[in-house]
Formats: structure tokens, C-alpha cells, sequence
């Protein structure tokens, strides 16, 4: 597979994550009982629906998706399926394990979620860090709101 990674890849990857850890958190408000919990996985899902927009508009910006010259739309998938699955929820067959023991999972999600924004913020533009920064920020917020839970 040809090696490549643009600030594009980056910012459609960060859509994605967003929108799965948006899905993680309504099943686990769902799945909460009344009280604390179900709100706090309903105030984290709203943060991850709105990091989405902010990456989706990020790329907008950035133009787009372009596949580097001899990929396929295939291997463009499979490299950007491949950065996901890397990411602790995204695991093959672990949804229902993380929905199982909801916060710990949250734990793990908003710990690679920081970690990626980390990484995200030295690949995109330096028009774009600022946005990013923000997000990493909100992260450890979040994280910091799941950790006094436990």
C-alpha cells in the first residue's frame, strides 16, 4: 500500500472517530439508568456530535479527500479504516465488551481520542491548529469529568 497521509486523511479520520464515539455514547445513555451517568453520556455525546462538525468543516477546508496518484479507492479505505481500528472502541468485536463497563470504556475512548488530537494537530495546517488545540483540551476535560465518576 503507498504510504500517504495528508492533513485531509487526518481530519476525515477525526470525522469518523467522532461520529462512532458519538454512537458509543447514546447506546450508553441508553443503556444507563436514570441519574448522573445517563447524563453525563448525553453531554458527552453532544461534545462528540459537535467535534464532528468541526473536523467535517476542517476538512471542507482542507478540500477534501484526495487519493494519492496509483491508489485505489480500496486501499484509500482499507489505510483509513486501519487508523481507526487503532483506536481503543474501534477494535473488531469490542462494542459490546466497552458497553458492558460504559465508563472505563469512556476512559480508554476520550485517553485515544486526546492522543490522536495530539498527533492531529502536527499534521494539518497552522491555520487549523488552533481548532484541533481546542478539541485536545475538551478531551482532557471530558476525561477528567469520567475519572472523578469512578
Amino acid at each position: 500500500m503507498a504510504g500517504f497521509v495528508n492533513a485531509a486523511d487526518v481530519a476525515a479520520a477525526a470525522v469518523e472517530i467522532e461520529r462512532r464515539g458519538y454512537g458509543f455514547y447514546r447506546q450508553a445513555e441508553s443503556r444507563a439508568g436514570a441519574g448522573a451517568d445517563k447524563e453525563l453520556f448525553a453531554f458527552l455525546a453532544e461534545e462528540e456530535q459537535r467535534h464532528e462538525r468541526l473536523f467535517a468543516a476542517m476538512l471542507e477546508r482542507l478540500g477534501g479527500v484526495a487519493l494519492p496518484a496509483g491508489s485505489t479507492d480500496e486501499e484509500y479505505l482499507e489505510y483509513v479504516k486501519s487508523l481507526l481500528d487503532s483506536h481503543c472502541l474501534f477494535v473488531p468485536a469490542q462494542e459490546e465488551n466497552f458497553l458492558q463497563a460504559p465508563l472505563p470504556s469512556a476512559i480508554r475512548l476520550e485517553k485515544d481520542t486526546l492522543l490522536f488530537f495530539m498527533e492531529v494537530e502536527r499534521l494539518v495546517p497552522d491555520s487549523e491548529k488552533s481548532a484541533v488545540r481546542e478539541c485536545a483540551d475538551e478531551e482532557r476535560r471530558h476525561l477528567k469529568k469520567l475519572l472523578t465518576r469512578m
